[in-house]
């Protein structure tokens, strides 16, 4: 089963995240910073994560930026989960190593033509 990592410092955005994730065939953990997540990949590297730009500790671009020098974490993909939609922001997470983009609020449909999109759901 593909795993998935859903990292943002709002609970009630990780269960909705969970909820849909889960429902399209993912094992999912958490985590409600970036520091938290770059520990949680010392046990197990997702395939996937989803990562809110702004919280506290670390934020979504150091923890993608710090992903990315992990072995293996160029084969992870990294979409981002926010309210940040200008363009300049979109080209920020991109060039910070973020595979896809979707702003918040989302739904399952928007999430599933990503991961089709990325390849990993058929």
């Amino acid at each position: 089963m593909k795993k998935c990592l859903i990292v943002d410092d709002s609970r009630v955005i990780r269960r909705v995240a969970s909820k849909i994730i889960q429902d399209l065939g993912f094992d999912v953990d958490e985590a409600e910073n970036g520091r938290k997540a770059l520990n949680a990949l010392t046990i197990r590297m997702p395939d996937l994560v989803l990562v809110d730009w702004d919280m506290p500790v670390m934020d979504g671009l150091a923890f993608t930026t710090e992903l990315r020098k992990l072995p293996g974490g160029d084969k992870i993909m990294v979409v981002f989960c926010t309210t940040e939609n200008d363009a300049p922001h979109i080209r920020q997470a991109l060039d910070a190593g973020a595979d896809e983009y979707i702003m918040k609020p989302f739904d399952s449909e928007i999430v599933r033509s990503k991961l089709v999109l990325l390849g990993l759901l058929g």
